[in-house]
């Protein structure tokens, strides 16, 4: 997404490419996009960044916003997963991807005027047609997941997670192991800020989606620095990053948790792989749980009209 919107300009095509094919060269299989995403303009970047590599990578995109496809303008409804729609978006996908089957096609938020028994069938025939491997969900609730398992299992759940978001700890976990879906954490560093390279004097572009989100506010981020201490000094006892630590405890917490740390530079990217050589023991990661969970962190994760399409 970074590389497309919400952190400023979006960077050139060139960059991009070579980013994304940087990856790839450094064992990173797995690409997140959306047609939200600029719209449209990621999706065309992941399609031709790994059009050499295809049958080597997994692709997962998403439908459900209600998208002008010749303006790229959001229309009013915002959210829009009806099933002739997403049968629409599934064909522009596949073409903008240059690919013929997507592998994991989740909802991107849930729409409350479609039940989500007809948004899984919808996508239980794409799989039968062969345009679709696999269904997954984002920003969905306990009781939307439930119901959607029972008409086509759901492979993936894509919902914010990490140790400053640390929610789906009580409400997600426990049904996605039920039920054996994997979870895909978004943000998992905060949105940059438990990198510790954002302080309370940190300015925002205009188009930097930061500069909406309350928890983003100046005295928010004051009173959230605490945070950033506590991995820091973490970080400093395992002689890694602050980043580096708060992805190795992500992905501590369960096998079948795959967090898609975004970056718009090589040597971030580097930085955030350095996370799979980072071992927690169980003590580390207790003594991370609670002092994390003493902490009085401020403001709400998303913009309200955005938190409002949540599910959770």
């Amino acid at each position: 997404m970074g590389l497309s919107q919400a952190y400023g300009a979006p960077v050139d095509k060139a960059t991009g490419i070579a980013l994304i094919r940087g990856a790839y060269e450094r064992g990173v299989t797995f690409f997140d996009t959306a047609e939200v995403y600029g719209p449209f303009k990621n999706e065309e970047l992941v399609g031709e960044a790994l059009a050499p590599i295809r049958d080597a990578v997994v692709i997962a995109t998403k439908f459900g916003f209600d998208i002008d496809p010749q303006t790229g303008e959001r229309r009013a409804g915002l959210v829009n997963s009806r099933p002739e729609h997403i049968r629409e978006v599934c064909d522009a996908s596949l073409k903008r991807l240059q690919i013929e089957t997507i592998d994991l096609f989740y909802q991107h938020r849930v729409d409350p005027a479609v039940p989500i028994e007809d948004v899984a069938g919808t996508v239980q025939e794409l799989i039968a047609q062969g345009k679709v491997k696999h269904f997954g969900l984002s920003e969905a609730g306990v009781q939307t997941i439930r119901r959607a398992h029972a008409v086509q299992p759901v492979a993936a759940l894509q919902s914010e997670f990490s140790l400053w978001y640390r929610n789906p700890q009580t409400q997600l976990l426990p049904i996605l192991e039920e039920l054996g879906i994997g979870f895909v954490p978004f943000s998992p560093l905060g949105a940059g800020f438990l990198t510790g390279k954002i302080d309370a004097s940190t300015t925002f572009d205009s188009t930097d989606f930061r500069s909406t989100v309350p928890r983003f506010a100046p005295e928010a981020r004051e009173a959230n620095l605490a945070l950033v201490a506590l991995l820091h000094d973490a970080a400093q006892q395992k002689s890694a990053t602050p980043a580096q630590i708060a992805l190795a405890w992500l992905l501590a917490q369960k096998p079948w948790i795959v967090p898609i740390p975004g970056t718009t530079k090589l040597h971030r990217l580097e930085e955030n792989l350095g996370a799979l050589n980072v071992e927690l023991s169980a003590d580390e990661l207790r003594s991370l749980d609670e002092a994390a969970a003493k902490l009085p962190l401020e403001g709400e994760r998303l913009p309200p009209v955005v938190l409002k399409m949540s599910g959770l």
